[in-house]
This record gives C-alpha cells, sequence and structure tokens, in this order.
C-alpha cells in the first residue's frame, strides 16, 4: 500500500561491488508508514532496510560517509518537514531535524517540505561538506490564493551534526519548491546558490546568491535572474556551457513554461522560448541530441491546467540557439524527468523518459480507467521511439529513471518505478521497482543518468 513521489539513485551501501538503490517512498499524503525510505540490494532487489515517516519523503538522496565507515550516510527529505541523515549500512537516524524554530524570525517558517539537497564546500572547518536545501509550500492553501501561504527557507545544514549553519527566507517573501544548485564559475572563489521561488498559481522569481549572503541572512542581496507572473519556477534549473566560454550557464522552465538560458559569465539572456497553453514542474535531461558539440535540453510539459491537463509535449532545445528540433505527443501528465545516454552508439544522445497513456482528453483525477505506464526511448536522430518496458494498470507520475553501471560489468542498466493504478493519478496502492539489464555497452560515461543528474547536483560535466 505504499507509493513514492522520489527518484532512485545510487550507492554501494553492503560494500558487495554492486551499486545499491535508495528512494524515499509513504503511503498517502499525511500518513504515517514503515516504509518512508527504502534501500534494496542493486544485486537481488532484497529489502537492505527501510526507516519510517510520518508522511510522504519525497525527496531523492544525497550521500555522504560521515562515520567513517566507507559507506556513504544517505540525506533525503519530504514532507510533514522531514529532513534526515540516515546511516548508510543500516538505515538508522544519525541526526534529523525537528521543528523547534517557534520563536525564530527565519526559521519559524522551516515547518513544511524539505526539497533535495546539494553539498558545498566545508564551512565550519570540521572536515566535512556542508548541505543546502530548501524548505516550503503549505498543502493546505488555496490555488491561487496568497492566504496560508508562507515564505520558503533556504537552509545549509552541518552534515555531521546536523546543526543549522545559516538560513534565510526568500528575497520576496514567496513559497519555494525548487532544489537549490550550488556552484563556482572559473577564476572564481565565490560559491554561488541558484534557487527559485513561486508555485503553480502564485508569481516568482529565479535567484543567484552566494553562500556569503546566506551565512550573514542576507539573500535580499540575491540577484534576480528572471520573473514569472501567476506561475513561478518549480522544477531544478540545470547548467551546461551552451556557448563554450567555460562559464556554467543556467537553463531553467518556470511552470507556465517558459525556457531561459542565461549566461554563466554576465547573466545575460542568451535565449528564450515559450510552449503557450502548457505548465511544468518536470526538469530538463541534458544531452548530445544532435551533431554539434552544445550540450542540448530535452524535457516534457502538460497541456493545459493542473488537475486537468489533456495531454503531455515532449521537447527537444538545441542547446546553440533555443531552436525546438524535437515535438510530439506522447500520453498524459506526469512530472518525472527524463534520463540519457546514446544507446544506439552513434554519437547522439538517446532520452529515456516515463509516459502514462490513458483518455486524457476530459478525464477527472479520480475517474481514470485503462491506464498504461511505458518507459521508452526517444531517438532524436531518426525521431523514432522505442519502448523498453511497459505494464498495464501502473501509472509513474513523478519518479525519473536511473541509468549506469549497477554492477561493473559495463554494460548499461536501467532503473525504474510503476506504481499499481486504480482510480486516482494520485493515490498510493503498491509499487514496483525493476532493475533492467540491457546488452548496451557503455563506452562513454552516463552524464545524466538520474533526477537532477547523474550526481545529483543539476551540473552537466562535458
Amino acid at each position: 500500500m505504499i507509493g513514492s513521489q522520489s527518484s532512485p539513485r545510487s550507492a554501494d551501501l553492503n560494500l558487495d561491488g554492486t551499486l545499491d538503490i535508495i528512494m524515499g517512498a509513504g503511503k498517502n499524503e499525511s500518513q504515517k508508514s514503515t516504509q518512508g525510505v527504502i534501500a534494496l540490494s542493486g544485486k537481488t532487489g532484497a529489502l537492505l532496510w527501510q526507516q519510517e515517516s510520518e508522511d510522504q519523503v519525497y525527496g531523492s538522496a544525497s550521500f555522504y560517509d560521515i562515520n567513517g565507515d566507507n559507506v556513504p550516510e544517505v540525506f533525503i527529505g519530504g514532507r510533514s518537514p522531514y529532513f534526515m541523515a540516515l546511516d548508510g549500512k543500516t538505515g538508522k537516524v544519525v541526526w534529523k531535524y525537528e521543528f523547534m524554530h517557534e520563536n525564530d524570525s527565519i526559521l519559524k517558517h522551516a515547518r513544511f517540505n524539505f526539497n533535495n539537497s546539494v553539498f558545498i564546500p566545508d564551512q565550519n572547518n570540521d572536515g566535512y561538506p556542508e548541505l543546502i536545501t530548501t524548505n516550503g509550500g503549505n498543502s493546505k492553501a488555496n490555488p491561487s490564493s496568497e492566504h496560508n501561504r508562507y515564505p520558503g527557507v533556504l537552509i545549509m545544514f552541518d552534515s555531521k551534526t546536523g546543526s543549522i549553519l545559516a538560513a534565510d527566507t526568500m528575497p520576496d517573501g514567496k513559497e519555494t519548491y525548487m532544489s537549490p544548485l550550488s556552484f563556482v564559475q572559473p577564476e572564481s572563489n565565490e560559491q554561488l546558490i541558484l534557487f527559485g521561488t513561486g508555485g503553480e498559481t502564485i508569481s516568482g522569481n529565479l535567484y543567484l546568491a552566494t553562500v556569503a549572503d546566506l551565512l550573514n541572512r542576507k539573500l535580499s542581496n540575491a540577484k534576480i535572474l528572471a520573473s514569472e507572473v501567476d506561475h513561478g519556477f518549480i522544477a531544478p534549473a540545470v547548467l551546461a556551457d551552451i556557448n563554450q566560454d567555460g562559464y556554467q550557464d543556467i537553463v531553467a522552465i518556470s511552470h507556465s513554461s517558459s525556457i531561459l538560458a542565461i549566461s554563466g559569465k554576465d547573466y545575460t539572456l542568451v535565449w528564450k522560448q515559450k510552449i503557450k497553453n502548457t505548465e511544468s514542474s518536470n526538469s530538463f535531461a541534458v544531452g548530445y541530441f544532435n551533431n554539434d558539440a552544445i550540450p542540448d535540453f530535452f524535457t516534457f510539459v502538460s497541456k493545459g491546467e493542473w488537475p486537468n491537463n489533456t495531454g503531455s509535449l515532449q521537447v527537444m532545445f538545441d542547446g546553440k540557439s533555443g531552436e525546438v528540433e524535437y515535438l510530439d505527443s506522447i500520453g498524459c501528465t506526469g512530472f518525472s524527468s527524463p534520463v540519457v545516454y546514446d544507446i544506439t552508439g552513434d554519437g547522439i544522445d538517446e532520452a529515456i523518459i516515463s509516459i502514462n497513456e490513458f483518455d486524457c482528453t476530459g478525464f477527472t483525477e479520480s475517474t481514470i480507467s485503462q491506464i498504461e505506464n511505458k518507459l521508452i526511448a526517444i531517438n532524436f536522430d531518426d525521431q523514432t521511439t522505442q519502448v523498453i518496458d511497459q505494464a498495464e494498470g501502473f501509472k509513474n507520475i513523478f519518479s525519473t529513471p536511473w541509468v549506469g553501471d549497477i554492477d561493473n560489468d559495463g554494460f548499461l542498466d536501467i532503473v525504474h518505478c510503476q506504481y499499481y493504478s486504480y482510480g486516482g493519478l494520485l493515490t498510493f496502492l503498491g509499487m514496483t521497482i525493476k532493475r533492467i539489464e540491457t546488452p548496451i555497452s557503455i563506452k562513454e560515461q552516463v552524464r545524466w543518468g538520474g533526477y537532477m543528474g547523474s550526481n545529483g547536483d543539476g551540473i552537466f560535466k562535458k
């Protein structure tokens, strides 16, 4: 009776030389579950451990060994609020976030949902990196209303102890759902933080700040890179050098499907696109989808307005110009993101996505029947698709697949999730996690093999 809005990530937790699969899970929203976080053997699929939660753990894991046993700990967050460090070997709690901040002008707002975390270099000289994440979003607030909406909070945790080293509210006082990114540009030691505000019906901004701003509670100094009216920035942005100047450029998509490429050198607009009459909470996959050496971007967007979306569009943008080079309409709404590998070995990457097929022209969330989930690969060279796996009566609304070499045998493995469906799109009634072995030889590194990339940091490395 469980399900997940999380995406699988991998680490070798039992030191058997095979990567294991870790992801958040849970029951329906606001329900306690003994399986809030699960770790599965990459070799057999057997449950290695599980950790309970009071609500859904929808975040994806970050990993770092903080106890010196050569097994990374699992850092993961979700609703109600949930943010924990779990022992990688046993799943036991190392530390957890406790809301005890009613009298703190900043942290009193950090009582909602924790998004994905990223590591930054050690700030308190204890020899361990710190974690940056965001907390925000009140599920009890009514759509299109500003009432009961509270400012999101950007938080820096000591990864070793869980103590909060710094926190500040969003500069515009808006909620946040976006997982932050952190990076350093060439010829600079300044650690930057990219984050966003707003929601499905709430205006928001895309911001760039420094770690120093956060440490000083001065996110008001953050630079606004982009703004959107009546929609915010929900999906994590991605970083890739699209003009070959050595700087990480920023590519982001707003909830109203405005796509912006911003120069990392001077923060000017490189190109902009808009997919009209659609919405997007889906992040990009980054790869080489055409014949040039510039990274390109692929995602999918939903037609119409949630919860009454009427289909899905798959869109690939040329990284250099921003022109749409691939457009299709397969399946219905879904919020998972693509992953990438050159399956055919022709030097042009394919995208792997999870889609749901049902009658979505006039459905209501509680009256869906005859649903089928498919895992497909899209070949941008000849614009064909190939079905990798499919299951009638199953859905996948949120989970991004994972691709890589689990057992270090030189061949590509695919891990993806499917959820039993009977009626509602968002109801959890049971889940299946599959590992598929392929005959595809890994000749190049897997650059974008999971949600927010192979390293979970949103950065595309050539």
